[in-house]
């Protein structure tokens, strides 16, 4: 690393997890880039995280959102606090390793086209993945026209150095994905029409049309709790995966790929996971997922508000 390190703003964000939340701000306290300052925002807790996270970070600010803003809003109501060069975005429930800034922070000196990029993000040891790490994410695919999907890179393989090299990807991972302030007042921030789910890839599409590339580094890497907010299967996820796919899609996909996807949708999904969640007798899910379909037959793209609604928020440092 050069001399001149520059300042990172980390932005986290809470919402009924202290504990989790405290166990990644040790992460970062140890790690070995010390040239930061991290932003959390607590996105209307039922328990103010305040005595927990001061603890762990003594020198961290914490900021209290008087509502529940999703993913998107609430790293973005940490955004005009933020006064470093660059920004990264962490989930709460992840942890840093050492070295992780400093390699991002090296693609970013290396390439003055990168926009955003991701480190390898690995699943959180368990006593079932302790002898090897266990891949998440090192990259992605990009999504199909027809199926609304992709594949993630090395997803649950075992880690043994397969991937090495800085790679190019066509999206981050929202787990963690740091960002330059110039990048974002281009490009401005993720869009909040999602609130969970699918931001990340809307604003890499958004990222690529602005003409930056976006890469992978797996020399950076993280650990993931993986799905502690909202459950493996909960109906809250059934709903957002399902809206925010075909909301995806209307926003980024040209009118014959759209036919391709709704064909496949009305003739392939939808009664796919009806016959799933009768079959399972999880009539909450299928709720959800009939919900997902009637929202977006409801909102026409024009008339979505990409404006942040108004908030409320207190910033205690």
């Amino acid at each position: 690393m050069p001399l001149d390190t520059p300042l990172i703003s980390i932005i986290t964000v809470n919402y009924n997890q202290a504990d989790v939340t405290c166990e990644l701000l040790r992460s970062i306290k140890s790690n070995s880039y010390h040239n930061i300052e991290v932003f959390l925002v607590d996105n209307a807790s039922k328990e103010n995280p305040e005595s927990k996270v001061k603890a762990s970070y003594p020198g961290v600010n914490l900021i209290l959102s008087e509502q529940n803003l999703g993913f998107a809003g609430g790293n973005n109501l940490a955004i005009p606090h933020c006064n470093g060069e660059y920004i990264f975005f962490v989930n709460n429930d992840a942890e840093l390793t050492d070295g992780c800034i400093e390699k991002l922070l090296e693609a970013f000196e290396n390439n003055e086209n990168l926009g955003i990029i991701s480190p390898k993000i690995c699943y959180f040891p368990t006593e079932q993945n302790q002898e090897k790490d266990i891949l998440q994410f090192v990259g992605a695919t990009e999504i199909s026209s027809m199926t609304a999907r992709n594949k993630t890179l090395g997803e649950l393989e075992q880690d043994n150095g397969q991937f090495q090299e800085l790679a190019p990807s066509p999206y981050i991972h929202g787990a963690a994905m740091m960002t330059s302030r110039a990048v974002i007042e281009k490009v401005g921030p993720m869009s909040e029409i999602f609130f969970l789910y699918y931001e990340e890839l809307d604003w890499s599409e958004r990222i690529k049309k602005a003409g930056y590339d976006i890469y992978v580094e797996p020399r950076a890497k993280i650990y993931h709790k993986e799905s502690l907010s909202v459950g493996t299967d909960s109906p809250l996820k059934t709903y957002y995966i399902n809206r925010n796919r075909i909301l995806f899609m209307r926003r980024h996909k040209k009118s014959w790929q759209m036919l391709l996807f709704m064909l496949f949708l009305i003739f392939a999904t939808i009664p796919k996971n009806t016959i799933k969640y009768i079959l399972a007798r999880r009539w909450d899910n299928l709720k959800a997922f009939y919900k997902a379909m009637a929202w977006n037959l409801n909102n026409k793209i024009d008339d979505l508000d990409e404006a942040p609604s108004k908030r409320l928020s207190s910033v205690i440092q």
